[in-house]
């Protein structure tokens, strides 16, 4: 492959995994957790931001595991640039030592798919990453409060309403119960229809927002003013 040639095409295979951690144990922990998974393969280690950067548009994982706090470059703006990069599709999770993370938003706004904690059982890190790869978010209630927490002491909305005029009542009312970090099945129940039913709608609404996945939907229920009601 020549420089800036981006990744030869592939075939269907194995979820293929980034890790970014300057730790190095935390490296070969995380690698000998995914490496006995049928359906996992690592893909390369890197030590920084920047080098995150280069790997993701080189390989072109599925997956980015990102610690949040790297040398050169952190991993908020490695974030940004990979999900900005339209050779580098994959999904970032990032990785936090500690639940209560300065960052949680600002990583969330830049890309990330959601968040794991580095002492995350093995068990859980594999379920993760099947998850966001079959795109789900990791975007836990704790995550969402956080970000509820952030916005009551920023301005209530940084975005257009207008940005939600495609979606129907309906549509809105499913976002604004995900942005509170409801289930499927807790938005089921509240509203007396199935799962399906449920997946249907945010199916939808992700399509009409062009949001690649539910935590960017939250983001964009927050920015316009939706999650703090009053549609």
């Amino acid at each position: 492959m020549t420089p800036g040639s981006g990744p030869m095409p592939r075939d269907e295979g194995p979820i293929r995994v980034l890790i970014a951690d300057d730790q190095a144990l935390v490296r070969t922990g995380f690698r000998m957790i995914l490496e006995i998974e049928p359906d996992l393969e690592v893909v390369g280690e890197v030590v920084d931001g920047a080098q995150a950067v280069e790997a993701a548009h080189a390989l072109a994982p599925d997956v980015v595991l990102m610690d949040v706090r790297m040398p050169r470059m952190d991993g908020i703006s490695a974030t940004r640039a990979i999900t900005d990069d339209p050779v580098a599709t994959g999904r970032v999770v990032m990785l936090t030592t500690f639940d209560l993370d300065e960052y949680v938003y600002d990583a969330l706004q830049a890309g990330a798919s959601g968040f794991l904690l580095k002492d995350v059982p093995p068990e859980l890190l594999v379920a993760g990453i099947r998850a966001v790869h079959a795109g789900d978010s990791l975007l836990a209630p704790a995550v969402t409060r956080r970000m509820i927490e952030t916005f009551v002491a920023r301005p209530r909305a940084t975005a257009s309403p207008s940005v939600l005029a495609s979606l129907t009542d309906r549509e809105r009312e499913v976002l604004a119960l995900v942005a509170r970090g409801r289930t499927n099945g807790e938005i089921a129940r509240e509203l007396y229809v199935s799962e399906t039913t449920v997946k249907t709608h945010i199916g939808r609404l992700l399509a009409k927002l062009g949001a690649r996945d539910r935590v960017q939907a939250v983001i964009i229920a927050y920015e316009t003013g939706l999650a703090h009601g009053g549609w």
